[in-house]
């Protein structure tokens, strides 16, 4: 069966002048979810946006927005932005003191649960949590900063993962968020990912629909 494929661009990347504006304009150019990239100034070196925002934007596209948390402590703001709409949320297990407990308090919330992936950090978590999981993402770049270059050895990483999702018989999304761009998400998608986050790819360019499509035309060509 071929595999659905998902574009979501990360508002990391707008023009946060018209936030709401970048966001129904991506959707409308063929994206399928909103990545949302929440950064604490402590798990990661940056600081970004809260509930507040994800609030704001959840009336203007009914995409799921895909709320990836870099912060520590994680569970204190997961009730939060279950509220503020998030339809999954996605966490690093070095930023929880109870892995499992923080999968099970997300989707207490009524939301999909990830886990993330640094570059760094072994899959061997999966042993333990795959069968809870909705997604798991792997980066292909070390997190806090839009605009990096992708890291190449994340392709192992996401066939590793692709490999254990498989043997789990379970439909769990598999995410690659860094760096992804037309030119190498067809090598993401050959190594196994279905869900690719794109910033400055995507909101860097003039033309939201063409940078989109052409993503689109290089995945199906991976097919």
């Amino acid at each position: 069966m071929a595999r659905q494929y998902r574009i979501a661009p990360s508002i990391l990347s707008a023009d946060f002048a018209r936030l709401g504006e970048e966001v129904r304009g991506v959707i409308a150019a063929g994206a399928d979810m909103i990545h949302f990239d929440v950064m604490d100034n402590h798990y990661v070196p940056n600081l970004t946006i809260g509930p507040l925002v994800c609030a704001a934007i959840r009336p203007l596209v009914q995409a799921p927005i895909d709320v990836h948390l870099m912060v520590k402590p994680v569970d204190r703001i997961v009730p939060d932005f279950a509220r503020a709409g998030a339809d999954i949320i996605s966490f690093h297990p070095e930023a929880s003191e109870h892995v499992d407990r923080t999968i099970a308090l997300i989707h207490e919330h009524g939301c999909k649960a990830g886990l993330v992936f640094n570059p760094a950090t072994p899959l061997d978590w999966l042993d333990h949590t795959l069968h809870a999981l909705d997604l798991v993402l792997i980066m292909s770049v070390n997190p806090g900063f839009g605009g990096q270059q992708f890291i190449a050895h994340a392709l192992d990483k996401l066939a590793a993962a692709r490999r254990r999702i498989d043997a789990a018989g379970r439909e769990v999304m598999l995410e690659v968020d860094g760096g992804v761009k037309a030119d190498n998400i067809a090598s993401a998608a050959r190594a196994g990912a279905d869900t690719f986050v794109a910033g400055s790819a995507i909101f860097g360019q003039p033309d939201y629909r063409a940078v989109i499509a052409s993503m689109r035309a290089a995945l199906a060509a991976a097919s």
